[in-house]
């Protein structure tokens, strides 16, 4: 009996044990409408994360391959008509690839120039060059998609947590007005709850911070890698056909 009452003493006397779960199903309207709002920004950010990784590692490994291709050194036809040809029928083997674009481009381009007449002037290479330039921005443009999903869930998320930290705080200091006491049972759930929404805008903030940065060197590097490409395509082009 005298163990009992002990451990009833001693368990009266512990503070309430704050359930993060319990906290979060008994938040106010608005920050559950704050907590729902940053699940959904941070499950579509991880979606927009995971898309962009696997697309960006299928476009690396089959512009590689491409480049390969291109720049084959046992390729004993030089620089002429037929290796373009050639070239362009082995397209299919690359076709997420940006680089396989502008060459695929171009090539349309060019065919078009030499069906239509009979000779090919010097003028018809910025016809070439506008078209492969186009082609290199929009797809550019492409892998720039969905970034500002990114960009966006990082900047904002953590105000939207912010707000709801507030409005918890603000529930507190109203309960403890409304019940003319500042116990911990009065301050500690709302305080809890609003660290709660601060926390859930840290953690869709900070991994769709990272990923955007991480991405957009990515895109950076693919953008040179590009442009060099286009620039000695439009050289080889120049020195093959005109």
């Amino acid at each position: 009996m005298v163990v009992e009452e002990v451990v009833i003493l001693q368990g009266a006397g512990m503070p309430p044990r704050l359930d993060p779960l319990e906290l979060i199903l008994g938040a106010s309207l608005v920050v559950k409408i704050v907590m729902l709002v940053l699940f959904a920004m941070s499950l579509l950010s991880w979606f927009v994360i995971g898309s962009k990784a696997i697309r960006f590692l299928r476009i690396d490994r089959e512009s590689k391959n491409f480049l390969e291709a291109f720049w084959n050194p046992a390729d004993e036809e030089q620089w002429s008509p037929a290796r373009f040809e050639s070239l362009y029928a082995q397209l299919s083997r690359f076709a997420l690839s940006p680089l396989a674009r502008v060459f695929q481009a171009g090539y349309v381009e060019l065919a078009h120039i030499t069906a239509s007449r009979r000779g090919v002037s010097s003028d018809d290479i910025l016809n070439v060059e506008r078209v492969v330039r186009h082609v290199l921005q929009r797809e550019l443009t492409l892998l720039e998609s969905q970034l500002p999903i990114l960009a966006t869930t990082g900047s904002v998320a953590p105000f939207i947590g912010l707000f709801g930290t507030v409005w918890g705080i603000m529930n507190s200091f109203l309960s403890i007005g409304a019940q003319k006491g500042a116990g911990l049972d009065v301050v500690a759930p709302g305080i809890a709850e609003a660290l709660i929404a601060t926390a859930l805008g840290l953690l869709a903030a900070i991994p769709a911070v990272m990923a955007y940065n991480y991405f957009l060197r990515r895109l950076q590097v693919l953008s040179n890698e590009a442009e060099g490409f286009a620039t000695d395509y439009l050289n080889l082009v120049k020195r093959s056909f005109f």
